[in-house]
């Protein structure tokens, strides 16, 4: 696909390239923009909740890596990954992109409202 995703808080913003094509992708991109709040979990990722959840039926699973951005289906939340080691393939964690920001960066989207919008194509 190549749709570059931005998620800025007032103290940084990260990018993202989509390049998945699937049901949950679909979703993702058609509720932009929109606000959400990241947290830590874990010391791996820093997560966010869709409510209402994504949909997921026919999207495929995924055996995530450092900078992957994720949809885990059974919790129904966002997740940057950036410490996935022993994190193995699994049919609810769905890919929805990549990004190169370091977890320093990550952190500053912790906290506080961060948008999320489609920033080119």
């Amino acid at each position: 696909m190549g749709t570059v995703v931005r998620f800025a808080s007032d103290r940084t913003s990260v990018g993202v390239t989509v390049g998945e094509d699937s049901p949950t992708v679909r979703d993702f991109l058609s509720r932009l923009p929109l606000e959400m709040t990241f947290e830590e979990f874990n010391g791996r990722e820093k997560i966010a909740y869709f409510d209402p959840e994504l949909t997921t039926e026919g999207s495929p699973g995924s055996d995530p890596e450092n900078g992957d951005l994720i949809y885990f289906a059974s919790w129904g939340n966002l997740g940057f990954y950036y410490n996935a080691d022993g994190i193995d393939y699994s049919d609810a964690t769905i890919h929805i992109g990549t990004y190169s920001a370091a977890a320093d960066q990550l952190a500053l989207l912790e906290g506080g409202q961060v948008t999320i919008e489609v920033v080119g194509e």
